[in-house]
């Protein structure tokens, strides 16, 4: 834009001074002020064109809203006002002043003393013809009668008296009689035309001629008193110049109130002329300011427009910003602060991310260890929400965080009610007086138990300490206290098997002997009461022999017998012994189903568990035992089902529990040692209700167990 403002400025200074000087000299330019006039109009044209297409792309940008196009448009405006108003003022002076001062040129006053002077100079050479003329009578009458020796002498004589410049007698044919003349006089004389000489024929001639030199001469011509025997009528010519000074002015006069008259006749059409001048250049003007105002504007504003594109940038996050800095104004201060704060914010973005990917390895480092500790990790906030937890808490309490997400602790038993009794103890642990409390919550519909430790997150601020929330640790120790209870009861039946053994059978064989020994040798009354008591002794040491079997199985260490077996085939040979049970088969392999394991031990498995569906579907409607042998990836499935009532509720959670039963007269060790059996062969055993109730066992195939 600024090549086109240069263009426009000098073909404008151009045109105006050709308009300005053909509209003041139109006598020169009067050929081509139209052209003028037309290139000064087409300028105008065009600069409007110009103006309009900046003007409607300004209008457009504010329209879009793009940042500093309001301020461009107002400095436009402010500028376009600061322009026009003095420009309107002088166009307005001007004009009247141009108007009334060509109203005054033309003054009646001055077209009278024009006129008048005009007259007086004709008087003044009208005087002086008239005493050429009367010079010219007497020379006259005083040479018509002269012979022609005496002629030239007395004309010669009357020249010097009369002081005309020359004097010539011809007649009508232009013959030439005598001529005298002084030394400003031609050598040939200056003899009137045919019409000159009929007109002083007639009567006599006067009149003003201009001469060889451009200078003005008074011709006078008048005939002779007599004439000759010819018949030819003399003619006295007498042509003096006229006086300079006099000449001078009355050429002057005439051609100034020639212009006068030209101008007066004119003086609409300058008016015009000078107005129509005017309003061109101011229109030009105008809009030249009009332009250079919108260029200015834009220069001015378009440092704003960089820095607010820059700003937007900068809250985007791209702090690469740096804008070059083309003035010492404040502008270009504003430019070099802007560089500056994104410099300083890039380097603080680096140390930012730096901060924070040092604080992410630290994060995931520490997300990793928590991760992989099988203890639980919650941490809260000051009003009891959870901030973070670890994939073992959330596994061991079964949450799912959207659920909980924003509430508190205290409401989390809405959700999940079998925590209940965790917030319950979690909050009046945090409560407590104690630093670091510890507690054993158990919950209650999945019976498991916790071991939970807890401390508050605080930070010493001026001496006092800032809660910052709290950080809460827990472990399932279930298997654990299974693990213990179970590791208690097998000492408890290694002992109670030592210690009821030993005296079982000096009993038995002392009950014997005593039968032995005295049936003889009572009544048939007492034998038979003799007998009767020692059978019962006997039955009852072999009941107590049997119990303290199942206490020598329950606490006896594995045997490490194991060795790979086909548990179909197992399982087949189980199932003879139960040909009269109403046991539904359902084998879903047909090939080995290779397992590593004791066979003797699997088979008392198998035994128990058809044995405690047996019992279970004694007392049912619909007597069914299912079974079902199938295999999955990596292990191999054992499920048996009954048609009986099912597990109590209540026993439930405790059935693999060592004498845990409710049968009136068992044990209570089938299950715990079904449990214990399956464990050391690394196998799963999970029980439950359905249609009765069901064990499932699962134990890892050979492949895999010998890959591993």
């Amino acid at each position: 834009m600024k090549r086109w403002l240069l263009i426009i400025g000098v073909l404008a200074t151009v045109l105006l001074f050709l308009l300005a000087t053909a509209s003041g000299n139109t006598s020169h330019f009067s050929n081509y002020y139209g052209l003028v006039l037309g290139l000064n109009v087409a300028l105008l044209l065009g600069m409007a064109l110009f103006v309009g297409t900046r003007m409607t792309r300004l209008l457009g940008r504010v329209k879009r809203k793009v940042f500093g196009s309001r301020l461009t448009l107002r400095m436009v405006f402010m500028f376009s006002l600061v322009a026009v108003l003095p420009g309107a003022l002088v166009y307005t002076l001007s004009v009247q002043f141009l108007n009334r001062s060509i109203e005054a040129w033309f003054d009646v006053r001055v077209d009278n003393a024009l006129d008048r002077g005009l007259n007086l100079g004709h008087n003044a050479i009208e005087f002086q013809l008239a005493e050429l003329e009367r010079k010219a009578s007497v020379i006259a009458w005083d040479v018509h009668d002269n012979s022609v020796s005496s002629l030239l002498p007395r004309l010669s004589k009357l020249r010097e008296q009369t002081g005309v410049q020359e004097i010539t007698l011809f007649d009508d044919n232009n013959q030439l009689y005598a001529n005298i003349g002084n030394e400003m006089a031609p050598l040939i004389p200056q003899l009137p035309s045919r019409d000159l000489v009929r007109k002083a024929v007639i009567g006599s001639y006067k009149g003003i001629e201009k001469g060889d030199n451009g200078a003005l001469m008074m011709r006078v011509i008048v005939p002779m008193p007599d004439s000759d025997i010819s018949n030819r009528v003399r003619l006295l010519q007498l042509m003096q110049p006229v006086p300079t000074q006099l000449a001078q002015d009355a050429e002057l006069v005439e051609q100034v109130r020639s212009d006068y008259k030209q101008l007066a006749q004119s003086r609409q059409g300058l008016k015009l002329i000078y107005s129509l001048t005017l309003t061109i250049a101011l229109t030009i003007a105008l809009l030249g300011a009009l332009a250079l105002a919108i260029y200015l504007s834009d220069k001015l504003a378009a440092p704003l427009g960089v820095l607010a594109a820059g700003t937007r940038a900068v809250a985007q996050g791209d702090f690469t910003q740096q804008h070059p800095v083309i003035s010492r104004d404040e502008l270009g201060i504003l430019t070099h602060s802007f560089n500056r704060m994104t410099r300083q914010l890039a380097d603080a973005r680096d140390k930012l991310e730096e901060n924070q990917a040092e604080q992410a390895e630290a994060k995931a480092y520490v997300e990793a260890i928590l991760g992989s500790l099988s203890a639980g990790v919650l941490s809260f906030d000051e009003e009891w929400q959870l901030q973070s937890a670890n994939q073992s808490a959330l596994r061991i309490l079964g949450l799912d965080p959207e659920r909980i997400h924003g509430q508190p602790l205290s409401r989390w038993n809405e959700s999940y009610p079998a925590l209940t009794a965790f917030s319950a103890h979690t909050i009046h642990g945090f409560l407590s007086d104690e630093e670091v409390w510890q507690r054993q919550i158990e919950l209650a519909e999945e019976k498991r138990v916790l071991l939970v430790r807890g401390t508050r997150l605080s930070q010493l601020i001026d001496d006092a300490e800032d809660l910052h929330g709290y950080v809460l640790v827990f472990d399932d120790i279930t298997e654990l206290l299974s693990a213990q209870r179970d590791a208690a009861w097998g000492e408890v039946a290694r002992r109670l098997a030592h210690e009821i053994k030993n005296p079982l059978t000096p009993i038995q064989l002392s009950a014997e002997r005593m039968e032995i020994k005295l049936v003889d040798k009572l009544d048939q009354t007492g034998a038979e009461f003799l007998t009767r008591n020692t059978q019962t002794i006997i039955k009852q040491v072999a009941a107590l022999k049997q119990m303290v079997d199942a206490f020598r199985d329950y606490a006896r260490k594995p045997s490490g017998k194991k060795k790979p077996l086909d548990l179909l085939a197992l399982v087949q040979e189980v199932l003879v012994l139960y040909e009269a049970a109403p046991v539904l088969r359902e084998f879903r392999v047909h090939d080995a189903l290779m397992v590593n394991g004791d066979a003797t031990h699997l088979r008392q498995v198998i035994h128990n568990l058809l044995q405690n569906a047996q019992d279970a579907i004694a007392e049912a409607e619909e007597k069914q035992i299912c079974l079902i042998l199938e295999k999955d990836e990596k292990w191999a499935r054992l499920y048996i089902e009954d048609s009986g009532k099912g597990f109590a509720p209540d026993l439930l959670p405790r059935v693999f529990e060592p004498y845990v039963t409710s049968k009136a007269k068992g044990t209570g060790l089938g299950l715990a040692i079904v449990k214990k059996i399956i464990e050391e062969h690394h196998g799963r055993v999970q029980v439950g209700n359905a249609t009765g109730a069901f064990v499932r066992i699962e134990l890892p195939l050979w492949e895999e167990t010998t890959s591993g």
